[in-house]
């Protein structure tokens, strides 16, 4: 937790309300908070950059006394300004905390987090992000249920460039930010069918392997969150090659989500929703119950130690 000097917190409690005054934005029910900017559209990481700055500056700190207040290096803090890094989410609690903002930077945030995804998949973040019913098949252990250091052992294969690291950190902290979903209110009521596949490829590191596995056994206690394992004795199945996703509205519309392969479709007709849903329902039947798909990621964690 980050230390507030009392002499300040009114004053940045001001300048928090005048930055929504002057930033003239209202956040969408999908947290679309950029603006045009002369006629092309500011990206949501430059929004947050620029209101980081505002709040700093109407404190009247320097990067250097910001850094010093937080705990947070002074060249992270200017990254996050000029908008080159995207942080985790919970720098952004905190630098809200700080500035006596209310949740502004969250807000911000969750937009710019956006910039780390294809433009394929923001419509899809975004619908993801309002629904209040989830209902997940994955053949691997999915995004959101990831620990950190799994996330980046995933993602760090796939890049090959210079930047590599950071395009991989920017990602990680992306991925772990679609986890705020589950902890927001009113919390989505979330289905989860896992492949066994996913509990039998470990992470490269013993310990990585064994918090994930852990973590899995936490979330499948969450009253929100219903996981049930796919086991390998259910024979093949017809989802084994991508993943799929059913999400509700509060007015009751859906859409499904298909990826595998390379590819992701984002569906809404009505009808192909249905036989998703149906699809999926198929899935569930052969899936093993919540208290026995307990009882399996326990016994795999046993196998783990063992």
């Amino acid at each position: 937790m980050i230390t507030v000097r009392a002499s300040i917190v009114t004053a940045l409690a001001y300048a928090a309300e005048e930055v929504r005054c002057c930033l003239g934005r209202q956040a969408t029910g999908r947290g679309d908070v950029a603006e045009d900017v002369d006629g092309e559209r500011e990206s949501g990481r430059a929004v947050l950059g620029r209101t980081l700055k505002f709040l700093r500056e109407k404190a009247g700190k320097s990067l250097g006394q910001l850094a010093d207040d937080t705990g947070y290096d002074k060249s992270y803090l200017s990254r996050l300004e000029s908008g080159d890094r995207l942080s985790k989410v919970t720098v952004m609690e905190d630098l809200d905390g700080y500035y006596g903002a209310g949740d502004l930077l969250v807000r911000h945030w969750r937009a710019a987090r956006l910039d780390a995804f294809k433009d394929q998949y923001k419509e899809y973040m975004g619908l993801e992000a309002t629904a209040r019913i989830m209902w997940l098949f994955s053949p691997g252990i999915p995004g959101l249920l990831q620990t950190e250091e799994f996330a980046r052992g995933v993602l760090s294969g796939a890049q090959t460039t210079a930047d590599g690291d950071e395009v991989v950190e920017e990602q990680v902290a992306a991925r772990l930010g679609r986890q705020y979903l589950l902890r927001q209110k009113p919390e989505p009521e979330v289905r989860i069918v896992m492949d066994e596949f996913a509990l039998r490829r470990p992470a490269a590191r013993g310990k990585a392997w064994r918090d994930q596995l852990l973590h899995l056994e936490t979330a499948a206690l969450w009253p929100n969150v219903t996981l049930q394992v796919l086991p390998f004795s259910a024979g093949a199945h017809h989802h084994m090659t991508g993943s799929l996703t059913l999400l509700w509205q509060r007015d009751g519309s859906a859409v499904a989500y298909k990826e595998g392969n390379g590819c992701s479709r984002l569906i809404e007709d009505p009808d192909e929703v249905l036989r998703q849903r149906l699809s999926y329902d198929r899935l569930r039947d052969l899936a093993q119950s919540p208290s026995d798909s307990r009882t399996f990621i326990r016994d795999v964690v046993e196998e783990h130690r063992s």
